[in-house]
């Protein structure tokens, strides 16, 4: 029995996600495998081949697999599925568009976003934006699984001693091709690999408003920013920091968040961070629920009391 994960990298380091996911496949049983499908990607398979628990490093390269396209993926994935009882991958954007490929070329179930391995054939997953868990086992030969990293903690990025073996890349498919990306750049950490963030709400009232008391907060905090779906569709965060059921999934050390009511599908995106802190003036929000220290204030006065005794 042996699991293979599909890494996320930018071909020359690993990301995050591809350790939780190791941590997950390794308690499956049996050996771990990564897969580093991308162009010049030796760096991130050297990289791999460090991660704690991995016993071989899958090594395909060339141009038309630099930006993760699916179809090429799932292809390359398909080409080696056979050796695999279990086939993870990162629960996030790329992995969940190439997961349902390879499931549905094998034509087996995916198990999605599983937080919990019981056994080799049985996993946990959260349901009803995580109001309730569903236990799901699987009959299928090959289980695809999407793992939601927040679940696990990462194996270790050093210590290990795979062994990097060279397969040879599939023809490109050209299905699709890779125009351009635009991505933001930003000094803060990256949110679903921040230890810290903070977070605000609805409440704020503007995006003059977001910016003028959560941006020194997070400063000083070196945190992310984060916000809730409310604060988003009203144009006062950008729609990269949402945090939620339909945003981002988040688990840092610690979680702030400032006149954020707490609707089931924010609590669904954060309710995994080791430390909670809710600042609202209303006693019955229910993000109160959830936090471990709770604050009944008005933010535009505790939020600068606390800058002050930071």
């Amino acid at each position: 029995m042996t699991a293979l994960v599909i890494a996320e990298h930018d071909n020359a380091s690993i990301k995050g996600a591809t350790l939780n996911t190791v941590a997950a496949a390794a308690q499956c049983g049996g050996e771990v495998h990564v897969l580093i499908a991308g162009y010049n990607a030796g760096p991130a398979a050297a990289a791999a081949a460090q991660i704690a628990g991995v016993a071989k490093v899958i090594h395909a390269d060339a141009e038309y697999l630099a930006h993760g396209l699916s179809e090429n993926m799932a292809a390359q994935v398909l080409a080696i599925a056979w050796n695999y009882s279990h086939i993870l991958f990162p629960a996030t954007a790329s992995g969940k568009n190439i997961a349902p490929r390879v499931a549905a070329k094998l034509d087996v179930g995916q198990i999605s976003d599983i937080t919990k391995v019981i056994a080799a054939d049985t996993f946990e997953r959260p349901i009803y934006a995580g109001n309730a868990i569903a236990t799901v086992q699987s009959v299928d030969a090959t289980k695809v699984i999407t793992v939601r990293t927040t679940g696990f903690d990462p194996a270790a990025a050093t210590g290990g001693s795979a062994a990097v073996e060279t397969q040879a890349a599939l023809a490109d498919s050209g299905k699709s091709t890779f125009l351009g990306s635009e991505i933001a750049k930003s000094d803060r950490p990256e949110l679903t690999a921040a230890k810290i963030i903070v977070s605000g709400g609805r409440a704020l009232g503007s995006a003059e408003k977001f910016n003028e008391v959560m941006t020194p907060l997070a400063d000083k905090l070196g945190a992310a920013l984060g916000a809730s779906r409310a604060a988003v569709d009203a144009g006062y965060a950008p729609n990269d920091w949402q945090v939620g059921q339909t945003g981002k999934i988040v688990a840092p050390q610690l979680y702030v968040a400032c006149g954020i009511s707490g609707a089931i599908q924010h609590l669904a995106g954060m309710k995994d961070s080791k430390v909670i802190v809710a600042i609202n003036k209303d006693p019955e929000a229910p993000i109160f629920s959830v936090a471990d220290y709770g604050l009944e204030a008005d933010l535009f006065t505790a939020v600068p009391q606390l800058m002050e005794s930071l």
